[in-house]
């Protein structure tokens, strides 16, 4: 048994917190207090250092003059992040969160924001928003995952980089090759929102895991009833694109 509370960091809320992203932190403390381990979310106000001692740290989405802030505080606590993360800490992030674990972000005024390249990843905002329900194929043993993706970025990942998934309706990266996210030790990027993990226990599950080791299982029926309504209506979605496009491609 765990002697000391998991410390879950919520980074940047105020900034980084515009699509409900604070359900993620919500979700992993009660996901561990069902087990018996007691959890403390510690909120980490913007303008502040990101402390180096936290078990998980986790970075939502945001609009555009929000990420350039959060951008700045999370270039001057780059050594803390690196160092927690090196000491066993994992990080998970979401939209604008992923965009700043990665090098740069270039907006459509040629504006060119830096991340702080924890993630070999690029970001050019593109022409249209993306906007909807998303299914991504994970690797084994993660199942298939839900979300709702809202923005405009386009990223790319570098050589070598794993993605967290295949897209199997939406954008994702929206990179070409149908990937969204990345995936790396200790550490999970996605463009999924919804929060993406009340709608995934899995995934909440295997972020848990990575700080405690092996979990003993939780009922997750209603969780998971959840998940499969949200697999159909993504599904439905994408089916009805892919038919939209083809009408549109024989005129």
């Amino acid at each position: 048994m765990r002697e000391s509370a998991l410390r879950i960091g919520l980074v940047y809320p105020e900034l980084l917190g515009t699509y409900g992203d604070r359900g993620n932190a919500l979700v992993l403390a009660q996901r561990c207090r069902w087990r018996g381990v007691a959890a403390e979310i510690v909120e980490v106000p913007a303008g502040e250092p990101v402390p180096a001692g936290l078990d998980c740290y986790l970075l939502g989405g945001g609009e555009d003059a929000p990420q350039h802030l959060a951008a700045a505080g999370l270039r001057a606590s780059r050594a803390a992040l690196v160092r927690a993360h090196e000491a066993g800490a994992v990080i998970f992030a979401v939209c604008a969160g992923f965009q700043l674990l990665g090098h740069s972000y270039v907006a459509a005024d040629g504006t060119v924001l830096d991340g702080i390249g924890l993630v070999d990843a690029r970001t050019t905002a593109g022409a249209t928003r993306l906007i909807g329900e998303v299914v991504v194929a994970p690797d084994a043993p993660l199942p298939l995952l839900t979300g709702f993706e809202n923005h405009g970025g386009r990223t790319t990942l570098g050589p070598g980089v794993r993605p967290l998934g295949r897209v199997r309706a939406g954008g994702g990266n929206g990179d070409g090759p149908g990937t969204d996210g990345a995936r790396a030790d200790r550490l999970v990027a996605t463009y999924l929102h919804g929060p993406v993990l009340p709608r995934n226990p899995a995934l909440a599950d295997h972020l848990l895991g990575e700080v405690l080791g092996p979990l003993p299982p939780l009922d997750s029926v209603w969780e998971e009833r959840l998940r499969a309504e949200r697999l159909a209506a993504g599904s439905r979605t994408g089916l009805a694109r892919w038919w939209q496009q083809r009408r549109l491609a024989r005129g």
